[in-house]
Parts: structure tokens; C-alpha cells; sequence
């Protein structure tokens, strides 16, 4: 495997490292391990996270990737778009267009990409965003294969249709979630990662129907409706959040996540 020195997360609430708490109140999540891994190596690796949670493509294009350009690092993960399918003005040939444009820029300034597809989440969310999701993985997989990218297919995992991969609100990754793409991120990299991470969870026991709907309703309340009041108001969970890591800085010893 290549053993990069620089190394820079870009996107949304996925590569921030929503839902992965740690006990200082921030987020750790799947880039934050495969940096401490692939630190391990290479311990003179530099790593900055610009991923903001809330942030559209046009958002990500405009304020991240202009930073990580700036600091040309020889890797980057790129992976926006989810909140744009949530939406029901998203166009997919527009996203289409600008994935194209901006994978094209970091390849052409030497960086070595990771793209994702995202995972299927029917499981926790309604069948109706199967379609959409799928479609949105088809451009992902094409832009991936014409600029040469490593892409890392969660579509294709079953592990992802456990509830327990995802935190209470059934859009972002729980601890055990974060812990799998990191596994899945170093496996296409040709690195090692902690063999906890890729053990699979005990199965649970079948849950009554009426505990699932009860379930469902709290979910409901507490989540769904207020991304539904974010959405009808214009406001975004990340409008007052900055970068967590917004400068390439080493993983040791000022990161001790791991």
C-alpha cells in the first residue's frame, strides 16, 4: 500500500463522525480511525477534517474542497450529496456534473480519492429512499471508475441493515457503524485495521410489532420532525458547527483517538 503523509476528510455529518460521541462532547467517526491508522505506520501523517454535518454538495464544493486543495494532500475522502437526495428539488444530473468536476480537480492535483457509495437503509429508513439511493450510487460508481478513485461499496454491505449500525436517529452511523467503514476504508486501501472492527454483531431476538411501531412513533417525534422543521425554516444542524480538524496537523500526539 502507499503510505501517505497528508491526509484530508471532506463532506457532511458522515465524515464528521455523527454519531460516534466522544466523552468531550465531540465526535470521533470512520475518518478519524483510518488517520489513526494509518498514522501507525506512517506517524509523520498529517490529517484535517473540514466534514460539517448539514452541508449540501454546492455547500462542500464551495467551502471545503478550495481548503484541501490549498493544502495538496496526497489523500482524500470525498463524500457529499446525501443531504441533496433528501430533498425533493435534488437533480441527479447536476450531481452528477459536479461530482465529475471536483473528483477531476483533486486527481488532476495528485491526490489519490476515496469515494462511497452509500449504504442500503431501508432497514431503518422507508423502502420509498431505496431508489433514489441506488440511483445516486450509480453516478458515485461511474465518476469513481473514470477518475481512477478507490471506492468503497457500503451498498453492497448486509452489515449496514442492522439497526445497530446506525444511532437512534437512522441517519447517521452508531459507534459500531463508524467502526465497520473504517474497516471497510483500509481494506481498500490495502492497510490493517482492528479485527473488532470487522466482527459482525450477535443476533437479536425478534422484536414484537408493537414495540417496533411504539419505536417508530418515538422516532417520530424526537427526530423526524424536527429535520422536518430545519427543512420548512431553512436551517441546517450545522449552521453554527466549524470543522472539527481544519488544518492539516499530525494524528500524534494531538489525536489520541482509537
Amino acid at each position: 500500500m502507499a503510505e501517505w503523509t497528508s491526509y484530508v476528510a471532506i463532506g457532511d455529518s458522515f465524515t464528521e463522525g455523527l454519531d460516534d460521541p466522544l466523552d468531550d462532547g465531540t465526535y470521533r467517526g470512520w475518518a478519524d480511525l483510518v488517520a489513526t491508522r494509518l498514522a501507525a505506520r506512517r506517524p509523520d501523517l498529517r490529517y484535517a477534517n473540514l466534514a460539517v454535518r448539514g452541508r449540501l454538495l454546492d455547500a462542500v464544493i464551495e467551502e471545503q474542497v478550495p481548503v484541501a486543495l490549498g493544502m495538496t494532500p496526497e489523500l482524500v475522502s470525498f463524500c457529499a450529496g446525501g443531504n441533496d437526495m433528501l430533498r425533493p428539488s435534488f437533480d441527479l444530473d447536476q450531481f452528477h456534473d459536479r461530482l465529475e468536476r471536483v473528483i477531476g480537480r483533486f486527481v488532476a492535483a495528485g491526490s489519490d480519492v476515496v469515494m462511497f457509495t452509500s449504504a442500503d437503509v431501508t432497514a431503518v429508513l422507508p423502502r420509498l429512499l431505496r431508489g433514489r439511493v441506488s440511483r445516486l450510487n450509480d453516478v458515485v460508481r461511474v465518476v469513481a471508475a473514470a477518475h481512477g478513485a478507490t471506492l468503497v461499496e457500503l451498498w453492497h454491505h448486509d452489515g449496514f441493515r442492522d439497526a445497530r449500525m446506525w444511532s437512534e436517529d437512522r441517519l447517521h452511523l452508531s459507534t459500531y457503524g463508524h467502526q465497520r467503514v473504517s474497516s471497510l476504508v483500509l481494506d481498500a486501501l490495502g492497510a490493517e485495521s482492528d479485527p473488532e472492527w470487522r466482527t459482525g454483531l450477535p443476533p437479536l431476538p425478534p422484536k414484537p410489532w408493537l414495540h417496533a411501531r411504539h419505536a417508530d412513533l418515538r422516532w417520530a417525534r424526537q427526530h423526524l420532525t424536527p429535520w422536518l422543521r430545519r427543512r420548512l425554516t431553512g436551517r441546517s444542524s450545522g449552521d453554527t458547527v466549524r470543522p472539527k480538524r481544519p488544518r492539516l496537523a499530525p494524528v500524534f500526539p494531538a489525536d489520541s483517538t482509537g
